[in-house]
């Protein structure tokens, strides 16, 4: 009986095994599965992972301009760091950073602290030779613009939260990003993140090819920056277009950017596209919407004459010709030739206000245009809108009214293919040509071309012909108002807008271009804006090889 304690202390400790032993047998063997996956999902998870993002290409992806490209960054485990001091003073010296915002970094309790990405290879091959513990280096996707500067407002970019910002990337962000997937992580002990297989693989965005000639858009750029040479723009905007298809064949812009160095921009209006986003008015050019108008209503005929003393007084305002002219007896025709800003008030006033009000809102100036580019403004001239007549007199010949260069583009693309306005866009998979409506007869369109032409062969746009080639075009010398300067002051600045915009061949429009230059040092467009349309539009015929239309040539 007196060892009665120790049996009992015996069996309680045999009991008790057997039970641990059962509970262990349970775990491991009988729901093995559900305690397998319970461990997993404490060291397991998920993580969502992006798909490769769609590439962009020039017209039939002769040139790329966006693609995937891996880049290398540089990271440092703080806890793996034996000389802090050595380290900052190195990276600092390699990247060209400050030296004490990398020390404050090797300093924390942590294993991973960005440094830099984006490295170049320079900086690669230095820091691959120093050779520090705890710094790493790391191949990471990446997005590359192959052209530099070239069409950047076009392709816009990926900022660094991975979402497209400004033209192409930013418009089609959806469309490039893809499907994102699923892949599995596992933490170690220690708490670091290992890869493992993908749980739901990610999908690859899609591939754009633009309606942008590589070619095209390189000469158009290239123009710009003569013009910024040579007559000292202070901007300046390209556009090309088929006119029967609204393809965007060229869209250049000075100054310009490079989306791989977004970051180091600090005046981010250089990000704004101006072919689509900055509202102007446009002066002249406006008058052939004017005679399209009375042309259309019968109200006048090319040969239509009128009396120009000069000037004509509307209540308490002035309207002057330019350079204060009087021209005397003048028909439709010689307006456009001569650029006569009375005879553009007119044609209006044959019109009536209303109807040219009506035929303002058909070629497309109070709406957008809607063009597959992100951030496009446009005005609805609420001023103009108001019905007082000496808004309606100004705007027929292109002051008080105000648009964007797209916007000018796509309305006179009417003139040159029949009476057509026409959607432009600049995707080539993800379009196709549109005709929105039709605000002139192909009869109009026919006698405007001829009008046109008479301005190239015998007005004062001859600077703008290509030997062999009837060229259909108009020029325009805008003053930029006060008020577009942001300045409180009613009136006229003493800076222009100077512009021309014509299509080629006349009578077979193959292509439409509109230059536009900001206060460049010339008077008129004549001497800045003509010259510069004839180089490209001849560069488009030998580009292209079009046989002449001129006869005897």
């Amino acid at each position: 009986m007196k060892n009665w304690r120790i049996n009992l202390i015996l069996a309680f400790i045999l009991l008790f095994g057997a039970v641990i032993i059962g509970r262990l047998f349970y775990i491991q063997i009988v729901d093995h599965n559900y305690y397998l996956a319970l461990a997993k999902g404490q060291h397991k998870f998920l993580e969502e992972i992006s798909g490769r993002r769609g590439e962009v290409f020039f017209q039939n992806k002769t040139e790329t301009l966006a693609i995937n490209k891996n880049q290398e960054l540089i990271f440092i485990s703080p806890k793996e760091i034996e000389n802090q001091e050595e380290t900052a003073d190195k990276l600092a010296e390699i990247l060209g950073l400050e030296k004490d915002v990398i020390l404050e970094k090797t300093k924390k309790d942590t294993f991973y602290e960005l440094i830099k990405n984006k490295l170049s290879p320079e900086e690669i091959e230095d820091l691959k030779k120093i050779n520090l513990t705890g710094v790493h280096l790391r191949q990471v996707p990446g997005r590359y613009y192959t052209q530099g500067l070239l069409a950047a407002h076009i392709i816009g970019f990926l900022g660094g939260d991975k979402q497209g910002q400004y033209g192409i990337e930013g418009y089609h962000n959806d469309l490039l990003k893809g499907e994102q997937g699923l892949r599995e992580k596992e933490k170690s002990p220690w708490g670091f993140s290992f890869f493992q297989e993908n749980s739901a693989p990610a999908l690859k965005g899609t591939d754009i090819v633009l309606t942008i000639d590589y070619n095209i858009q390189f000469k158009a750029e290239k123009l710009l920056k003569q013009a910024k040479e040579n007559l000292d723009i202070e901007s300046g905007t390209i556009i090309v277009i088929e006119p029967d298809t609204g393809k965007i064949l060229t869209m250049a812009n000075f100054p310009s950017f490079n989306p791989n160095e977004y970051s180091k921009i600090e005046d981010f209006e250089i990000f704004q596209n101006s072919a689509i986003q900055k509202l102007y008015e446009p002066g002249s050019v406006m008058k052939p919407f004017t005679m399209a108008a009375a042309l259309n209503e019968g109200k006048i005929t090319p040969e239509t004459t009128y009396i120009d003393e000069g000037k004509l007084t509307i209540k308490d305002r002035t309207i002057y010709n330019y350079n204060l002219s009087v021209w005397g007896e003048m028909t439709m025709t010689n307006v456009l030739e001569k650029s006569i800003n009375t005879g553009a008030v007119f044609a209006e006033s044959q019109v009536g206000h209303n109807i040219f009000l009506d035929y303002l809102e058909k070629f497309g100036f109070f709406n957008s245009t809607d063009i597959d580019l992100q951030g496009e403004s446009y005005s609805q001239n609420k001023e103009l809108k108001k019905g007082y007549e000496i808004n309606f007199a100004t705007a027929s010949y292109g002051q008080g009214i105000e648009m964007t260069p797209i916007q000018l583009a796509r309305a006179f693309s009417s003139i040159a293919n029949g009476g057509k306005i026409i959607k432009p866009y600049i995707v080539e998979n993800e379009n196709q040509p549109q005709i929105l409506n039709r605000p002139i007869s192909k009869k109009t369109s026919s006698q405007l071309t001829a009008m046109l032409v008479s301005v190239t062969e015998n007005g004062f746009a001859k600077k703008a012909r290509v030997p062999g080639y009837y060229i259909a075009g108009k020029t325009g010398t805008a003053q930029v108002s006060w008020s577009a300067l942001d300045v409180d002051k009613e009136g006229y600045s003493d800076k222009t807008i100077q512009s021309f915009i014509g299509f080629a061949p006349a009578f077979d429009p193959q292509f439409l271009i509109l230059v536009k230059l900001d206060n460049p040092k010339t008077r008129t467009a004549e001497y800045s804006a003509m010259p510069c349309f004839q180089k490209l539009a001849k560069y488009i015929i030998d580009y292209w090889q079009i046989p002449p239309d001129l006869e005897n040539y």
